[in-house]
This record gives structure tokens, sequence and C-alpha cells, in this order.
């Protein structure tokens, strides 16, 4: 049995699949074995994978398209491994990823380890991106305080024990996006997270087909995301936690809506407020808000 399975889920990217494929083959860590789902995709997804199905260590299965949930299942539930890594198509792996990232299971209670990333656009040309906000950053041990506030865990850099799935379940189905958060704030109310802190991989931004481009529907599954895990997890986290979650996210939205509905953007910091009276990033955004309405603008 290999150490480790490598989930690859492919949705029209087979421009990106040999790349990303060939940055697994090439890893320090050999123990593994790689399963990928094309999850209907109409492009050369499938002519790339001819040149890899002679591979013994790859599997490859052609399904209709069901949606990233219901791939990303498929794959776990056909993985071998004891723990299992994924990695979307679109983006790929340093070569060393997996070996300095599979010590940190040593620690029996670790459910979930990660990275740092690289990133690069379409054309595969590196720049210079930063996850900011204290949010964001990388944290390790018991970590679902701060995985409500947002999701640091970026998922190609993910490695999983499959005993997380067996205790857990797997991706939400009935999500259109948000589906790892998802499971990671239920893998986090019993298992530690580690991370490595290194740029381990390559994740593409700004390219056509990025899911992550939908924000109106990122935040409807975001709002279904906590109210099922705080209504599956009562008392586990303090009041004054959720609130300020809840503000910090009112606060976010009333940012990204700013320049496209002002008034929506108000409504955003005013729930904040509702929720956190003494969110200062909320009084500060209605304010920016009321300058601009006036002509004045801020800098």
């Amino acid at each position: 049995m290999p150490k480790v399975s490598v989930v690859i889920t492919c949705y029209n990217y087979g421009k990106y699949l040999d790349d990303c494929l060939r940055s697994v083959l090439g890893q320090t860590f050999k123990d593994i074995e790689i399963i990928v789902i094309d999850d209907g995709s109409s492009d050369n997804t499938e002519e790339v994978m001819r040149t890899y199905v002679q591979n013994p260590l790859i599997s490859y299965v052609k399904q209709e398209n069901k949606g990233q949930a219901v791939a990303k299942n498929v794959g776990v539930r056909l993985s071998r491994g004891e723990f299992v890594a994924f990695l979307d198509a679109d983006d790929r792996w340093c070569v060393e990823k997996l070996e300095k990232q599979m010590v940190c299971f040593d620690n029996e209670r670790t459910g979930v380890v990660y990275c740092r990333a690289r990133y690069i656009d379409e054309n595969n040309d590196s720049f210079d991106y930063e996850m900011t906000g204290t949010y964001l950053q990388p944290r390790r041990g018991a970590v679902t305080k701060w995985l409500l506030f947002d999701n640091f865990v970026q998922f190609s850099s993910s490695i999983v024990r499959k005993a997380c799935f067996e205790r857990f379940g797997g991706f939400n189905e009935s999500l259109k996006m948000g589906i790892d958060w998802d499971l990671w704030l239920r893998i986090s109310t019993a298992y530690e997270f580690d991370y490595v802190d290194d740029r381990l991989f390559y994740y593409r931004m700004g390219h056509s087909g990025q899911m992550s481009k939908n924000q109106e529907e990122r935040q409807r599954c975001s709002d279904r995301i906590m109210v099922n895990f705080l209504g599956a997890y009562p008392g586990l986290l303090s009041t004054w936690t959720i609130r300020k979650a809840y503000a910090v996210t009112y606060c976010n939205r009333g940012e990204y809506y700013r320049s496209i509905d002002r008034k929506k953007s108000s409504w955003y910091f005013i729930d904040a407020i509702g929720q956190n009276p003494a969110e200062v990033a909320a009084y500060k955004g209605l304010v920016k808000n009321l300058l601009t309405a006036c002509g004045r603008g801020v800098s």
C-alpha cells in the first residue's frame, strides 16, 4: 500500500495537467499513488492522460460533470494510502513538498499539514503576492477558533490523515464553494493542524474558469458553512469568538462592496457593529463610505 495517495481533480484544465502530474512524479518522496479524477472535461484532458495511463502509479477516472466536491470524494474513496494529499490540476508542487510535510505527521495528533505558496499566472509567470491580514496567517495546533475567521489552509498545499475522513466524512457535496474550509473546520474539532513555513507549491491565480472569482456565491456558501458548523458544535467556541468572527466577515464584505454597491457596503459595516460594537474597522468603513458619498474621497 502507498503511504500517500495524491488526489488530483480536473475540469477543463488539460493545458495545465501535464505540468501538474510531472510535479508529483518528480517528488523526492516516492511512496505514493496518483488518482486523477476528470470531472467531465470537454477539453484535451483525456488526450493528456493517454500519455500517463501506462504508469503503474497513476489511476485515471473520467466521470460526468458532478462538481468539485463529488470529484474529490471519489478520489478519497479510491485512495489506499494512510494519507491523502490534494492537488488541483491547475497548480503544481515543488519537488520536496511531500518530503518536508510528511515529517509533521510523526505527531499522531496531527490531522492536516499544509504549507505556504508561490504564485503564478496563466502563463506560468511568477509574481509577488502575500496572504495578508491577521486571520490569514498560518496556525498550528488547535486551530478551530482561528479557522472560523478565515480559511488559511490553501487546498493544494494540504495533506490529510485518512482517519480524518473515516471520522468526519468527506466534502459536503451540497456546497459549490468553500468545501475545503468546511472540512477543515470539522477536522479541527478533534485533530491538530501543522504547517511547513516554506513555499512548497505553485498556486495559479487570475486565469479563466477559476471558481474563486464568484464572490457572491462564495459568500452564500460561507454563511451556510458557519451556521452549519456552529449548529453542529454548540458551546465549542465562546460567544465572543463567534460574534467577533461574524464582525470580521461583515467588515470584509463591506470593503469588497464599497466600489460596487456603497449602500450594501454600509449595511455590512452596520451588521459588523451589531455583532461587535467595538469593531473599529466597521466604523472606519462607514466613515470612508460617507466621505466617498460626499465626493471627498479618502486615501
